[in-house]
């Protein structure tokens, strides 16, 4: 039996967006572009027409902007989203805005005129496509999380007795990730004791707004990773977009935050592989690795090497999942000792913690 291709409906109000993306995807025998739209209210008209799949959403549109498209869109019509941004401070907030209202991925907006790798470009924008395609059944579903910005926080877990040594928790994970993470890291008491590493699959820039408003909703505090600061109980960092990071020893046995140029020329900079490896080498028994959402495998190596160091692994089950990619690969080579649904990772880690 033949398999549909994914109907793509392309809105931008620039002309060359939309046909390099439409020209992009139909390269592609999965993907059939059914439409494109240059305003909000030509793609919230056209969405109740075509019936796509998934929709590429500019942010930055004459009349109804991206923002305000996409909460109608959820409201009404709920389909798989991918926004299309500027790689700017505000494009970045605006972005983080938008992962928070429903959408499921986004993608750096193309610059006219500007030398690009465009095979590298069209095969992302493929990639997350067809991800975003296979989240179609949990866009209904798990909307109801995603109707406010405003959300009350997550009831702490309580927190776990002060272990003897230092603790730390590395969690990475990709598409779905800052909806997870928004959920996940508010439920950590101000009083947790043990520091808690993130890496986000983001580019530079939006690395930083993402922790500036995950801050706003935690009892911990969370910020951008530094090269050179201390990892410390009761503080989240986020792994700089654009970078590799890693934790390395001081000279009086204090753990910092190494952050290096993506010398490696890896696919993620950065790399959730890269910061686990290092925790297992520097933190062996003490270190607790999670996975959540995401495409891909990153993060398969790293958890490998810290469950071979006597650490503890935590997966996302794939109910809760947006896209079960990143921790099926971990589950598939048995390196999870738990496999747990979102709402309950918190309190495994805290069981672990005080094991």
């Amino acid at each position: 039996m033949s398999v549909q291709p994914i109907k793509v409906l392309v809105v931008d109000d620039s002309l060359f967006m939309r046909s390099t993306m439409a020209n992009m995807l139909d390269r592609d025998p999965r993907i059939t572009v059914v439409g494109s739209a240059r305003t909000g209210e030509e793609a919230i008209q056209k969405i109740a027409e075509l019936h796509p799949d998934v929709v590429t959403l500019d942010i930055e549109m004459p009349g109804m902007n991206g923002l305000e498209a996409l909460k109608r869109i959820m409201a009404r019509t709920p389909v798989p989203v991918i926004m299309v941004s500027s790689l700017t401070e505000e494009g970045a907030h605006e972005t983080i805005e938008a992962l928070e209202l429903g959408a499921v991925d986004f993608l750096p907006k193309l610059s006219q005129g500007v030398s690009v790798n465009l095979a590298a470009i069209q095969q992302e924008l493929i990639m997350k496509v067809i991800a975003a395609a296979g989240t179609a059944g949990k866009i209904g579903r798990l909307r109801g999380n995603w109707s406010s910005t405003t959300a009350p926080p997550a009831r702490p877990i309580q927190a776990p007795p002060t272990p003897r040594e230092s603790r730390v928790i590395v969690i990475g994970c990709s598409t779905g990730g800052p909806k997870a993470l928004e959920e996940l890291i508010p439920q950590f008491p101000k009083d947790f004791p043990a520091a808690i590493l993130i890496v986000q699959h983001m580019p530079k820039v939006f690395t930083k707004s993402f922790a500036g408003r995950l801050n706003e909703r935690c009892h911990l505090e969370v910020r951008e990773a530094v090269h050179g600061e201390l990892v410390a109980p009761g503080v989240v960092m986020v792994a700089p977009g654009g970078f590799q990071m890693r934790v390395a020893r001081r000279r009086n046995l204090d753990v910092e935050i190494a952050v290096h140029p993506n010398s490696e020329a890896l696919p993620h900079a950065p790399s959730v592989d890269i910061l686990m490896e290092s925790v297992a080498q520097m933190y062996s028994s003490r270190g607790i690795g999670v996975i959540l959402t995401g495409m891909g495998q990153d993060g398969l190596n790293g958890m490998r090497t810290i469950k071979m160091a006597k650490g503890k692994t935590i997966a996302q089950d794939e109910a809760t999942c947006v896209v079960y990619g990143m921790p099926k690969a971990v589950v598939d080579g048995g390196y999870a000792d738990k496999v747990a649904p979102l709402s309950a990772i918190a309190r495994e880690v805290a069981h672990m913690l005080s094991a």
